[in-house]
This record gives structure tokens, C-alpha cells and sequence, in this order.
């Protein structure tokens, strides 16, 4: 029945524009998102990125190669080992240099602590983005625990400037493997803990199941790399596809998901905890006394020349680009971010999604802003 008020058109609709950020709490650092909405349905998304810039990479042209180390500690500050991994095996590699093999063993060791460090804070807080308070208390519990691992060989929990250019800055502690060994229990148990609280909670899978789904063929064009990129049923992971240091003396496992949502993406970082755990437990086994620096000069000076080298860290493949020209400070460093990268694909994880579901899947991503906008 026709109204006054009925002209018989349809009404014309705009899609409304919303500011999610920079002070977002739930943006993982200070990162915009604006979206383009139409009643709850996100439209499109355009991602801001640069607030938090510091021209990492024009700084290193004026740091020596051992000074830019502390430059990679605070590029993903939750990844510091891994990162620190990735220049000095390009400036090796530059200077044709191979670690002692103790060194490299201990650096394997280090990095995949990181990894689980990494990984346990993901999901504290991603449980947090969904609305769940619970999870990052136990998260926390077991990262803490690595720190305290990490302080004691380093002498700093996080920003460590420990991996050197030939080798590793100083021996490990005494009890190191004692303590180690007896650590990885307590993570192993952690772990299941937050797995038994989080993975298969039912108000959990309604907000992660089939939101911000990415098929691997999409994942690859956009340039996703990591967890992200073996969520959608890819096996690429640096560590198998290109070994280093000496991951191809160790079994495990890849593990990848089916669907490529946000569920997968949780879901697979629990998975390469356990993983990561398997293989720091076979480098324990493993580990020989020996030499941690080979016989070089104080002062590294790599003949001119260019070299990339890459590793897996917590959030998928960095790469690492060097150019030298024969002084004691890089002509040029290039970083290969993974975040940075990752982020390519979040437009199209968000499109059609609601507005509470675009958290959700930044979330699923890891992202770590001192690396994205270096």
C-alpha cells in the first residue's frame, strides 16, 4: 500500500567511510584502516601505513655492519633473534664465511625460542582482539619464561644484538641446556594449555571460522609468506625449501591448513610451537663443544659486491639484500619484510566481511608495525 511519503524510486545509497585507526587499540601498532561500508558489510579497505617510520634502512648506510645488527633487533621487535639471523648470513654469505658449527647450532636454537615466544604472544593477544581476556595470562606465563631464558644468554630480553657476523657474540651460560631442556617441558604443557582454552572454544571458531578466507593461489600473488601463507594449503617454508644454518639436519614437520581463514592461521602458529619445540629438542641432542667464532678481523669489511640472504621468521620469509663497497659500513640494505608484505593481502581477506570481522583478520595476520614501515 502506497504513503505520502512513497515516490515510488529506489533510494539511493553511499557507502560510508570509517576511520579505524591509528589509535586503535586492536590494530596491532599504529596502523589506519579505512573502510568503505555499506550498513555492516565492509565495501573495500585502503590501508595507511608510515606512522611509525624511522628510515631504518637509510640508517644502516651510516652504521658499521656490526652496528646495524642493533638496527635489526628493533625492525619486528618480537622476532629479534630471526632478524639479527637474516643480515648476518647475507653479509657471510657477502664475505664467503661460514659459522663454527656450534654457533650455528645455538643460533637455530635461539631462533625457534623466539618463534614460540612470538607465536604464544599472538595469541594472547589475538584472543584479546575477539574479546577473550583469559588466554593472554597463560600466554604470557610461558613467553616470560623464554625472556628469562633469553636475558640470561644476552644480557637484554629482547633488543639482544647476540648473533655476529662469523658466529655468536659469547658463550651460553653453565646450565644452559639443563635449563633449556626443563623449559621445553614447561612450554610443551603451556602450550597444550592454551590450546585446550582457545582452538576449539565454540564462541572462538564462530568469529575466526571462514572469515578472511584466501586461497593459496591468491596468498602467493599477493606475496604472503609464513603461517599466513601455509593457512590456504601452501608448504612453502624457507627452512625446508631453502635450508640454512643446519635445519636439514633436523626432522619435523611443515604443518598447513585447509581453508586459509583466520582459524587456520591461529590455528597453524600453535601447531609450529609444537614443532619448533621437536626441534630445539634435537639440537640439544645434538650440540657439540667447540669454537663460536671463526678467525677473522675485529672490524668486518666485506669485499664489494652484493648478496641477499633469507629466513623464515614468526611472520613468514625475510629477505635480506647487502651491498658492500669494500668499506667497514654497507653502501645499501634492502629488507624483504614479511609483514609489510603480508599486508597486501588484507584488502582482499576484508572485502565483504562485517566491520567486527576486519579486526579479526589484522589480527590473523601478526603484523608487527617497526618492520612494516621501517
Amino acid at each position: 500500500m502506497a504513503t505520502e511519503y512513497d515516490t515510488g524510486q529506489t533510494p539511493e545509497t553511499v557507502d560510508m567511510m570509517l576511520n579505524m585507526g591509528p589509535q586503535h587499540p586492536a590494530t596491532h601498532g599504529v596502523f589506519r584502516m579505512v573502510l568503505a561500508v555499506d550498513g555492516e558489510r565492509v565495501v573495500d579497505l585502503v590501508p595507511h601505513i608510515g606512522y611509525l617510520h624511522r628510515g631504518s634502512e637509510k640508517l644502516m648506510e651510516n652504521e658499521t655492519y656490526a652496528q646495524v645488527i642493533t638496527l635489526f633487533d628493533r625492525l619486528d621487535y618480537v622476532s629479534n633473534f630471526n632478524n639479527e639471523l637474516a643480515f648476518v648470513r647475507a653479509v657471510e654469505k657477502l664475505m664467503d664465511l661460514e659459522p663454527p658449527e656450534r654457533a650455528m647450532y645455538i643460533r637455530v636454537i635461539l631462533c625457534e625460542l623466539n618463534r614460540v615466544a612470538s607465536h604464544l604472544l599472538f595469541a594472547g593477544t589475538y584472543a584479546l582482539d575477539i574479546g577473550a581476556m583469559t588466554p593472554v595470562m597463560y600466554t604470557f606465563r610461558e613467553r616470560e619464561r623464554i625472556q628469562n631464558l633469553f636475558e640470561s644468554v644476552s644480557g637484554a630480553r629482547m633488543m639482544h644484538n647476540y648473533i655476529r657476523i662469523g658466529g655468536i657474540k659469547e658463550e651460553l651460560p653453565d646450565d644452559f641446556v639443563h635449563r633449556t631442556r626443563k623449559l621445553i617441558d614447561e612450554l610443551r604443557r603451556g602450550v597444550e594449555e592454551t590450546d585446550k582454552l582457545l582452538t576449539f572454544n565454540e564462541v572462538f571458531l564462530a568469529r575466526t571460522r571462514g572469515v578472511g578466507m584466501i586461497d593459496a593461489a591468491t596468498a602467493i600473488s599477493c606475496g604472503l609468506t609464513g603461517p599466513g601463507l601455509r593457512a590456504s594449503g601452501s608448504t612453502y617454508d624457507v627452512r625446508k625449501d631453502d635450508p640454512y644454518e643446519i635445519y636439514d639436519r633436523l626432522d619435523y614437520d611443515v604443518p598447513i591448513g585447509e581453508y586459509g581463514d583466520s582459524w587456520d592461521r591461529y590455528w597453524l602458529r600453535i601447531q609450529e610451537c609444537y614443532q619448533s619445540l621437536r626441534m630445539i629438542d634435537q639440537c640439544l641432542d645434538q650440540l657439540e663443544p667447540g669454537p663460536i667464532m671463526p678467525q677473522m678481523r675485529r672490524i668486518a669489511r666485506p669485499p664489494k659486491g652484493e648478496a641477499y640472504a633469507h629466513c623464515e621468521n614468526p611472520r613468514g620469509d625475510i629477505g635480506v639484500f647487502v651491498v658492500s663497497d669494500g668499506t667497514n659500513k654497507p653502501y645499501r640494505v634492502k629488507v624483504r619484510p614479511p609483514s609489510f608484505c603480508n599486508l597486501v593481502a588484507l584488502r582482499q581477506m576484508v572485502q565483504g566481511s562485517y566491520i567486527a570481522d576486519a579486526v579479526v583478520v589484522l589480527g590473523s595476520l601478526d603484523i608487527v608495525l617497526g618492520e612494516v614501515d621501517r
